[in-house]
Order: structure tokens, then sequence, then C-alpha cells
């Protein structure tokens, strides 16, 4: 199979063709990616011709509606499970408080869930409050020294928890964990895992049904989509937790997660992610497989592109010695999310990059616990250069540049 080939990546994204934004250089991708021109283009077409309730017999009713689980069907394909046991939501943060309201009905008094201090917070606020409600919630601490999460710390967490919560990749620290490898240590003492793949996702969709979670989070606006939060319930869990959604919806494992209507456009705009995925397999001649396969393959030439760029960024940070990166310094084992310390305010580090047209991030990142655990003082922030597969050679020399100057 072929590589990628940049300039056509590039060429499906509109920001690239966007005059106002041709001038500058985007590596704060971690907040939010470009979307795609499959995407933009489903959506204004939705608004345009689909904008009624869908699922009626009229035709832009009916073909709302079919777009709309298009787009269930195909992202359920490409991440390995089954049509129904995808479903959307305003957000991922809105999806793990729905999930932590029914695992509040479902847990007895006194179990115990655990939780990580890697995580943002919107993964983990939710499962945090249920200690309010009389179950216990224990903490996997990270390493203070490299923000790693240490398997062999983990095991005597699980000893009597019924949930797992954990990130597939941290919005700060930038280290992948290893989910199928912790995932079977949690289920082999029989605790369920949920993962909030919202900073890895878009690198790369993972094959969930491989990984094995119970539950996989990640966000739409990340992956080159809309304001969506998308989860995957794996059917045995998803059918024994409590339904949040209409009693009439019960028995539809997809609608069982969702307490508030569908935003029809965005949902069905989530089909241009798969159109996306699509057309760079096709583009990189790839044979007749099947969508996860698909997806797969698309997934480890992103990473693949961004391994080459990453590599070129961490060894340039590596000659400034008044600098801390957050995070491993191999990039095979973290994704293009890079946070680094220094003895400036992140976010001053930012604002001087943006005189440069480089558009990044400082601060702390919704992400304050594993500042804290790393003794680093949240207010001043890191600065954090984020990017994905769509990121330029020629970008990537810019920030570096721009960085040397303002560093």
């Amino acid at each position: 199979m072929q590589d990628l080939n940049i300039d056509v990546v590039r060429s499906h994204f509109p920001a690239f063709q966007e005059p106002s934004l041709s001038d500058q250089a985007f590596f704060e991708s971690a907040g939010g990616s470009y979307p795609c021109r499959f995407v933009t283009e489903r959506l204004e077409r939705f608004y345009r011709e689909r904008k009624v309730q869908p699922y009626w017999a009229f035709p832009a009713s009916r073909v709302g509606g079919e777009e709309m689980d298009e787009a269930r069907t195909r992202l359920a394909g490409m991440l390995g499970v089954e049509d129904d046991e995808l479903s959307f939501g305003p957000s991922t943060t809105q999806n793990v408080y729905v999930l932590a309201q029914a695992f509040r009905e479902w847990l007895e008094p006194g179990d115990a869930i655990i939780v990580t201090n890697q995580d943002h917070e919107a993964n983990t606020g939710a499962w945090r409050r249920l200690a309010q409600a009389g179950f216990e919630v224990r903490e996997w601490k990270v390493d203070p020294e490299t923000g790693h999460l240490d398997r062999d710390r983990l095991a005597p967490l699980l000893k009597g928890a019924r949930l797992l919560c954990f990130p597939h990749c941290s919005n700060v620290i930038g280290e992948i964990n290893d989910v199928a490898e912790i995932t079977r240590q949690a289920k082999s003492e029989g605790v369920a895992v949920c993962v909030d793949g919202v900073s890895y996702a878009p690198h790369g969709f993972p094959n969930v049904a491989e990984l094995g979670p119970d539950i996989y989070m990640f966000s739409a606006y990340k992956t080159y989509g809309p304001h969506q939060g998308i989860m995957v319930v794996r059917r045995a869990l998803g059918e024994a937790l409590p339904n949040q959604g209409h009693d009439f919806n019960g028995g539809a494992l997809y609608k069982r997660f969702t307490p508030a209507g569908d935003d029809h456009a965005q949902v069905a705009a989530c089909a241009g992610m798969a159109d996306y995925i699509d057309t760079l397999y096709a583009e990189m001649a790839g044979p007749q497989v099947k969508a996860a396969a698909r997806a797969a393959a698309v997934h480890d030439a992103m990473r693949a592109r961004e391994i080459k760029l990453l590599e070129k960024l961490l060894d340039f940070l590596s000659t400034k010695n008044s600098l801390r990166l957050i995070g491993p310094n191999d990039a095979t084992k973290r994704a293009p999310t890079v946070g680094v310390l220094a003895n400036r305010p992140g976010e001053d580090i930012a604002n001087d990059l943006a005189t440069h047209n480089i558009n990044a991030g400082g601060g702390d990142f919704y992400s304050p616990r594993p500042l804290k655990a790393m003794g680093i003082d949240p207010a001043h922030g890191l600065l954090r250069l984020s990017f994905t597969h769509y990121t330029s050679d020629g970008e990537l020399n810019r920030l570096i540049s721009a960085l040397d100057h303002v560093l």
C-alpha cells in the first residue's frame, strides 16, 4: 500500500484553501481538529435539503433518517462493533455524565470504581462525584516524574472494584496507554472498563472490539467532524445498565444512553468522517477489505506520518535544557500532543507564537490533576503543541523556527 500523500490529504480540508488561514500554522489540534470537506458538505446539504423531522415516509424525512443511520452503521463498522453499540451525544463530557448516572443506579452502596489522575476533567469529574452517592472512588496515580500509569500500581486497586475508567491517551502527557493489556488485567478481576479515547482517536480510529473495553468514547469534533460525542457501549454491559433514555426507547441499545433527542444534522454529517477514511484508503490503493480493516490501515498510515514529524520536534526540544518535556521522548509511544514546561507560563509562550502565526495553546487544558501530580502549578501551565497527520513538513519547520525565536 502507498503512504499518505500530504498534498492529497490537505485537499480534503477546506481550512487549507481558506485565504484567511493561509499564513497560519495550526498546532492546537488536540483542542479540535479542522473538519474535512465530506463532513462540511454533508452538514450543509442536510440543512439545505433534509432539515425536517427524520424517519417519516416523505422523501426529505426518509433520506434524513437514512443518513443518520448511515453514520452510525459505517462508524461502528470501522470501530469493529455492531451498529447499535454506537451512539451519539452532544459531547463526550455529556456522555460520561449520562453513563455515571446509569452506574449510580446500577451499583450497590459501597461498590468501588477506579479513576486516574492522568485524566482530563471531562472523563473523571462525573465518576468522582459518585463518591457523594456512597460509592468508593479509588485513584490510580501517575508516576510523579513521568506521568506514566504503572500497571503494577493498578493491581491492588482492582480487588473488589466494579469499574475502571482511564484515558487511551492523556491530553497533556501524550503517552499512549496499552488499552488492550490494561483491559485484560481489569477483566481478569471481573472489572468493567471505560476508556476515554478523546485524545487518541484523532490519530486513527481504534478497533474497539480488539482492544476489549466495555465502553469507548471520543469526540467527533476532534476527528475531523462536527461537535458530537461518539460512544461505544458493548452489548452485555449496555443492556445490564439502567436505561437513561425515554422509556419507549429502552429496547434500542443505541438509544438507552441518549436522554435528549439527536442533533439530526450533525449526526448525519458524521458519515463524512467515514467518507474521509474510505477516501484515504482508496488513495493508498489498498485491496478490498472490510470497514475495520480499512480504518486500521489508515490508522497505521496516519501514525506513521505523525511519528516522522514528531521525531523531528522531539529532537529539537531535547536541545533546550530549559524545557521539561511532559511524557515520553519516544515518538512511537506517544501521540503528537506535546506538553512543554518552561520558565514562563505556557499561555505567554503561546501568545508569543501567535505573533509568528503559529497557532498553539497554553494553560492546564482542563487537566489540573496530572499537572499537580507531576509538581506543576496549573496556573503556570504548559505550552501544548499538538498536530495530526494533515500537518505539513513546512508547518513543522515553521513551528521549530518560531520556537527557537520565542524561547
